[in-house]
């Protein structure tokens, strides 16, 4: 059911799934997505966007042409164990811009939440090197 997607299951699954030390997610994090996921009415905007969600995929056709136009400086940054966004995905920039630089962690969705201190010297790295 769709309806299970905003779950407490579904959240705390979102969380964790791919994640190497399940420590370091904090439970406020997953808690609080969820307190905000239960407000009244908010479970059918969510299941409306999930239900939606396939026009933001046709749109990375277009996303794709501007990276192989103009081939910006870029950084992705994501987890080798994302189960909903695969590494797959994150090569494609690389293969679309040679200003493209994809870094993999060893963790799942919320790749922030387990590699915080390597993802923001990643952005500062990249950023230092952009063309003052």
């Amino acid at each position: 059911m769709a309806r299970d997607f905003v779950s407490k299951e579904a959240t705390w699954y979102q969380y964790h799934e791919g994640v190497s030390d399940p420590t370091l997610i904090a439970p406020e994090t997953y808690t609080l997505d969820q307190h905000f996921l239960d407000r009244p009415g908010n479970i059918e905007i969510q299941l409306d966007l999930v239900k939606h969600y396939s026009t933001n995929g046709a749109m990375y056709p277009k996303f794709h042409a501007y990276f192989r136009a103009y081939h910006p400086q870029l950084l992705a940054v994501w987890g080798n164990k994302d189960p909903y966004f695969l590494p797959a995905g994150a090569e494609t920039y690389k293969r679309d811009s040679p200003n493209a630089t994809v870094k993999f962690y060893h963790t799942g969705h919320f790749a922030l939440e387990t590699n915080a201190k390597e993802i923001g010297q990643d952005v500062l790295n990249f950023l230092n090197g952009l063309p003052k």
